[in-house]
């Protein structure tokens, strides 16, 4: 059975905003709710997800699963993600970096940030935000039922900046 070892990177939340501290759901758990067979391979992409504090894109993902599993492919990868996705287990995101990038389905909901010169993505919440945008559909004749932002910034002590 292959060794588990995890990899974590933090995320830096902004002044005044709150940090998203995951919930972290049994990936392997609701892929056997939802009748999936799970394989070793399986439940290394699984653990590999679940414990991803950053948003991989398959390569990554790949990557940290050889590192358990030296016998994954790259194929079997893009395949269970894709499974993954399409059962509601996961979520892509293009934080336009032309790369597509997944995280669990989290318990609540959250916003991104995405560093325009480093890639970072940042998670919060902001409940100002949550009722501003509630509000912009109400006066436009609308109930709002799911939304999806991303920010994308560059920091204000850039001294990239030209």
């Amino acid at each position: 059975m292959p060794q588990w070892t995890g990899h974590h990177r933090r995320h830096i939340i902004p002044a005044g905003e709150e940090r998203v501290t995951p919930a972290k759901t049994n990936i392997e758990a609701l892929c056997v709710a939802k009748g999936m067979r799970m394989t070793e391979q399986r439940r290394v992409i699984a653990r590999v997800l679940a414990d991803s504090d950053d948003h991989p894109d398959v390569e990554e993902l790949y990557r940290r699963c050889a590192e358990v599993d030296k016998n994954i492919s790259i194929s079997t990868v893009y395949r269970t993600v894709k499974l993954f996705e399409d059962s509601g287990i996961i979520e892509r995101h293009d934080f336009r970096d032309g790369r597509a990038r997944y995280e669990q389905i989290p318990d609540s909901h959250h916003d991104h940030l995405i560093n325009l010169r480093t890639g970072e993505v940042i998670e919060f919440q902001s409940e100002e935000i949550e009722k501003l945008q509630a509000e912009v559909a109400r006066k436009l004749g609308y109930k709002l039922v799911d939304h999806r932002l991303e920010l994308y910034a560059v920091p204000l002590d850039d001294k990239q900046r030209r």
